[in-house]
């Protein structure tokens, strides 16, 4: 009879447990790299030289406004030009795995077979010839048996993973606030 436990004990939970939770750690590493890689080649303008910081990248409006003219009296006309940071507008990527669960089953089944088998076989036989007498007799004994094992091995590996947008890092939700603090409005006359 197989020892299941020792047939247990060396499956590599490592590999079955620890590879989807390094691929977890390899995504969730990809996320961050992507968010920054998105802000970088979004928000920015590279500098006019390669030392040179890189500019932000703003989205220019203009627009006609109705305003009060000096006395008060009338309206006229106005364009108006708003300067908005790109980085203001969009939605910054931010995954984050939320949760995971690894569902590992191993069944393990072992069946043991014995057959053993049995043959006899006789036979007899008299001849009577004028004063000879023939007898021969023969006998066969045959007994077989044979033994097998058979286990049989699943495993299943179900994997569960939650991902959720995230909040912004706090310390890019303040670079945000300070963007949207410059926009600015100004009359282009």
């Amino acid at each position: 009879m197989p020892n299941l436990v020792a047939e247990l004990n060396s499956l590599d939970f490592s590999n079955y447990i620890g590879g989807p939770m390094q691929a977890a750690v390899q995504a969730q590493h990809a996320a961050a790299m992507s968010q920054v890689q998105f802000i970088q080649e979004v928000g920015f303008e590279p500098g006019a030289s390669s030392t040179d910081p890189a500019v932000l990248r703003y989205v220019d409006f203009k627009y006609q406004k109705s305003v009060p003219n000096a006395a008060g009296t009338a309206f006229i006309e106005k364009t108006i030009e708003i300067k908005v940071p790109f980085l203001t507008m969009l939605t910054i990527p931010s995954l984050r795995i939320d949760e995971m669960t690894i569902d590992f089953n191993a069944k393990l089944t072992s069946s043991e077979t014995s057959n053993v088998s049995s043959e006899f076989a006789a036979s007899a036989s008299l001849g009577i010839d004028y004063k000879v007498v023939n007898f021969k007799a023969s006998a066969s004994y045959k007994r077989t048996s044979s033994r097998g094992v058979n286990v049989e091995k699943t495993y299943n590996l179900g994997v569960h993973v939650k991902i959720v947008n995230d909040e912004l890092p706090e310390g890019l939700d303040r670079v945000l606030t300070m963007l949207e603090d410059s926009i600015a409005s100004i009359n282009a006359a």
